[in-house]
Order: C-alpha cells, then structure tokens, then sequence
C-alpha cells in the first residue's frame, strides 16, 4: 500500500480538480456538463492508472536488476569455490607424489 502515497499525492490535485469541476459543470451546464465532468474523471481516473502502471514497471525493473546482480555475485562466488578446490587438488596430487617418494627412499 505504501506504494500508492507517492501517487496519490501528485494525483490528489488533479482528482480534486477533477472532482471539482465535475461537479461545477454538473450545475452550471447540465448533463453536457455532467457528462462533460465523467469524461474529466475519467481521464483523471486512467491518468492514475497510467501512473501506477509506470511504477509498477519501475518496480519490476528494480527487482529484475537486483535478481541478476545477485545471480552474478553467486555465479562468481562458484568460480572461486571451484578454483579453490582445483588447487586444493593439486596439492593433494603433490603431497601425494611427496609421500609417495619418501615411502620408497624409506624402503631402499
């Protein structure tokens, strides 16, 4: 819901207006004026719409961004872990070649 404040603040004005108008054409003008302030919410009401619409999409390109740089660092994070554990690797094969050697200069 907190999404909305943003929106109705610099709606309220124009809905007000909207309103407002609406209601002055409904007296002064009669059902042209009537319709005449429909058609002035209306437009007020799709402008709002419009509005959200804009957020809404800001929002998804926030989380969108924020979901591939989180997969980035963790796809990153895996090439450390498997380059630690390839030279890991290759120290087990040189330790074993170490002990390897040292068993047979024992057995000489």
């Amino acid at each position: 819901m907190s999404f909305l404040a943003p929106l109705l603040e610099t709606a309220a004005p124009s809905l007000i207006g909207g309103l407002i108008g609406g209601i002055g054409n409904g007296i002064m003008g009669g059902s042209s004026g009537a319709l005449s302030g429909l058609m002035d919410e209306s437009d007020v009401f799709n402008t709002g719409l419009m509005a959200q619409e804009m957020f809404s999409g800001q929002q998804l390109d926030v989380q969108s961004t924020l979901f591939d740089e989180a997969m980035d660092q963790q796809s990153e994070n895996m090439r450390e872990v498997n380059s630690l554990r390839d030279a890991q690797m290759a120290q087990r094969k040189a330790d074993d070649g170490i002990t390897k050697k040292f068993i047979e200069s024992i057995g000489e």
